[in-house]
């Protein structure tokens, strides 16, 4: 039974909204003043306040502060009159939930108690989660058993030394997992670097992750470092695994087996310790059966294997997760108070969310900082995840239309040749005849 306060100073008041609560299933307690409320909130934690706006002692809002200090938390809602209602609006915006007003309407404030609970469970749960697995707030997760069962696993495994790979769609968190399982591990302290195979030039790979000696080809004018060495003592997180050439892949099974690399130009190998996380945004398994990936690499990696399953497929999430967004971005933006209407969460159940948890992330965060009001509606949430598609039939002049018919062409033709190529950004750039950099950047262009 959820437990709600009642402040206020007025003895009939008091007694009307505690009877009503009651025969709607609530418990209750009733005070006459601020500071008697602040004592029932340290020892009972009731699960949401009503405050009236006016009171003689201390009043509505100084009441809802100090409140606040106690448990910051608690949903608060204001009791007011009709010629009051600017000030409850001002008391929103500074930390209430909602306000009603006098004689009320029970229905509705019913409806809004269950949601205000709703939204302070999610962030005491989202609070609870963090602590349980000490990720920080940018941590993409949900309460899905699917999810559970990833947290599960990363506990399992950060603790180890074992060498990881997490596969998953692209938006999905592949790195957050990554950086919670350093942050968990004994190399917590050592550093966490990050290399992206998609980003980097065939030619440029071994250099990059193995380091080079002076004068080992033109333009080396100095020692440098590769990843493997900066890394030292720490994690390194090899994104888009499947982008790796053959022959690098070799190289890399090397560097794994006997803890040591050789960097360009040089005799001598150099120790290192560090320990391998790889994400992929396609399957292994079958880049191996398929031989674009090596045996011997893969399994020498997949000591432990965490797949994440992409947003779609645990709609279950879509609430949790955009409930967590939402308070970031109004802590961010600096509009407390703010919350999610039925109709927008429809809209967020409904879509297929192509771009996974950091789509859901962006279209929260837009509709927080365009929304005009606390309430994120269906206007704020529908036009945001659209606007694509719907730009796509706007009358364009005819002279356009052939421009268009050329970026959808390109567009079909860089996508077949990454799946042939699984992925493989460099072959991919060979088969379609254009410069790798042409390539990446009509791959951001097209938003593939």
């Amino acid at each position: 039974m959820n437990k709600v306060l009642v402040v206020d100073d007025e003895d009939f008041v008091r007694f009307a909204f505690s009877e009503s609560l009651r025969e709607a299933g609530f418990g209750t307690f009733d005070v006459p003043g601020g500071r008697e409320a602040m004592e029932v909130v340290a020892e009972e934690r009731p699960d949401a306040v009503l405050i009236d706006l006016k009171m003689p002692d201390m009043g509505g809002i100084e009441t809802m502060l100090a409140l606040k200090k106690i448990d910051p938390d608690i949903p608060m809602i204001i009791i007011t009159g009709h010629a009051d209602v600017s000030a409850a609006v001002e008391a929103i915006k500074v930390g209430a939930y909602d306000f009603i007003v006098k004689p009320p309407d029970f229905e509705r404030l019913f409806v809004i108690l269950k949601r205000a609970i709703e939204q302070s469970d999610l962030v005491k749960e989202i609070k609870r989660l963090h602590t349980a697995v000490e990720v920080s707030s940018e941590g993409f997760f949900g309460t899905s058993c699917a999810i559970l069962e990833i947290i599960d696993k990363v506990q399992q495994v950060s603790p180890s030394d074992f060498s990881v790979i997490i596969q998953g769609e692209t938006g999905t968190g592949k790195t957050t997992i990554a950086r919670t399982i350093h942050r968990l591990s004994r190399r917590t302290s050592g550093p966490f670097v990050m290399v992206d195979m998609g980003a980097l030039p065939e030619t440029l790979v071994e250099s990059e992750l193995f380091g080079y000696e002076k004068g080992a080809f033109t333009g080396a004018d100095k020692r440098k470092k590769g990843f493997f060495e900066i890394a030292e003592g720490g994690t390194l997180l090899i994104d888009e695994l499947q982008n790796m050439s053959p022959y690098v892949q070799g190289k890399l099974l090397r560097a794994v087996e006997e803890k040591r690399i050789y960097p360009l130009g040089s005799i001598r190998s150099v120790e290192v310790n560090v320990r391998i996380i790889a994400a992929s945004n396609s399957d292994l398994h079958q880049a191996v059966r398929e031989k674009r990936f090596r045996e011997d690499l893969f399994f020498r990696l997949s000591e432990f294997v965490i797949s994440l399953p992409p947003l779609r497929e645990r709609v279950e999430d879509i609430f949790f997760l955009a409930q967590k967004f939402l308070v970031e971005a109004c802590k961010e933006l600096n509009k407390p108070g703010c919350c999610l209407s039925d109709n927008a969460l429809r809209v967020l159940r409904e879509h297929s969310w192509p771009g996974n948890v950091r789509e859901l992330k962006n279209v929260i965060r837009r509709a927080v900082l365009l929304s005009g009001s606390a309430v994120i509606n269906i206007e704020d949430i529908g036009l945001l995840i659209e606007e694509k598609e719907k730009s796509a039939f706007l009358p364009l002049p005819l002279k356009e239309l052939s421009a268009m018919a050329v970026r959808n062409v390109e567009r079909q033709a860089i996508r077949r040749a990454l799946e042939i190529t699984g992925g493989n950004k460099t072959k991919a750039a060979s088969m379609l005849q254009v410069d790798y950099k042409t390539l990446l950047t009509k791959i951001r262009d097209y938003n593939i």
